[in-house]
């Protein structure tokens, strides 16, 4: 695991907005804040044996199909309460070929309604160690995508502030756009660190 910040990271909490290339990104992703975190994760998820019980113990929050409002009202609780949140603005797992989705709302909303900095990450794994195994979950068919061995990369932007009303849809749709194309542009300066990584096995120390 190899993480880069461009800044340092905010004091206090903040809202951490990132691709979403693997079912295990949650558990990854708690390790590079110090402060506590709760991440919003789809609630099928909660179902996975072991890792269910692990992300309600860790107060993470599930997003359930169809009552995202409550989820975001869960995650407004937890920026309040000195938490910070981290979301998956494509509200899924993000292609097998590396490609992103279009983001969802839930990202700018939260960013406008509670006023926190926002600190776009950029994930990079290798796709040849991503386990993608057909599950079943909550009843229907699902693709879990396990990640446990191999270069995983994470870049840490520097982090924005928006103003604004979460009511204005115009604006919530530019600052979508906005958090993710920062989080596209800083998953391609993971896969291109994690990439020299691997032709050069101290690249990491020389890195500075």
């Amino acid at each position: 695991m190899d993480v880069l910040s461009h800044e340092k990271l905010p004091n206090g909490p903040a809202l951490f907005a990132a691709n979403h290339p693997s079912t295990t990104d949650p558990i990854f992703i708690q390790l590079i804040s110090r402060q506590p975190m709760s991440v919003m994760i789809a609630s099928k998820v909660f179902s996975i044996p072991f890792l269910g019980p692990y992300m309600r113990r860790m107060q993470q929050i599930p997003v359930i199909p169809g009552r995202g409002e409550e989820a975001l009202a869960q995650a407004s609780q937890a920026l309040e309460a000195g938490r910070s949140v981290a979301i998956f603005p494509e509200g899924e797992i993000s292609p097998a070929d590396g490609g992103f989705h279009n983001p969802r709302s839930g990202a700018a909303r939260l960013a406008l309604k509670s006023g926190v900095p926002v600190a776009p990450l950029g994930i990079y794994l290798s796709e040849k160690h991503c386990k993608r195994i057909r599950a079943t979950l909550e009843g229907k068919p699902d693709l879990v995508a396990w990640y446990l061995r191999g270069p995983y990369a994470i870049t840490i932007g520097k982090a924005m502030k928006f103003h604004g009303s979460a009511a204005d849809m115009p604006l919530v749709r530019s600052v979508s756009e906005t958090i993710m194309q920062s989080i596209r542009s800083l998953a391609q300066e993971s896969r291109r660190r994690a990439l020299a990584w691997a032709v050069q096995p101290d690249y990491r120390v020389l890195r500075k």
